[in-house]
């Protein structure tokens, strides 16, 4: 059991720094290239890196074969609370004088950690590696 859990937290830090990545390059360039203020492209950076975390761990770090749009449901619950929350405190920051990239830095590892908790013990609790390859 603990190996188990070990190497589905391996896995999700993996596809994490993965979609880690989608989101800093897609903040950059709206924030650096568009000038745009933080909340647009933090949110279309957000939610980009959100469809491609779940993708990859529904199928390789939980091996569910839970319902997708049920488990997408349940994901969205946690980003309906932590998306406008995350949003309006980074705002809150930047206009403290926060550098923008120390903000999402930080707002990254919450989302994480949450995340990562959120998975294991709602989405797909007593639906893991249920998946048939």
């Amino acid at each position: 059991m603990k190996q188990t859990s070990f190497v589905q937290m391996l896995k999700f830090t993996l596809f994490s720094i993965s979609a880690g990545i989608i989101q800093t390059v897609s903040f950059t360039l709206m924030n650096e290239l568009l000038d745009w203020p933080y909340w647009p492209a933090y949110l279309i950076a957000l939610l980009a890196s959100i469809v491609w975390n779940f993708t990859f761990n529904r199928r390789y770090t939980f091996k569910s074969a839970a319902n997708v749009p049920v488990a997408m449901a349940k994901l969205l619950g946690f980003y309906a609370v932590f998306t406008p929350l995350s949003t309006w405190l980074g705002q809150l920051a930047e206009n403290a004088g926060v550098n923008e990239y120390v903000i999402l830095i930080v707002t990254m590892l919450c989302n994480f950690v949450l995340e990562f908790l959120f998975c294991k013990l709602v989405v797909y609790r007593n639906q893991e590696n249920t998946r048939q390859d």
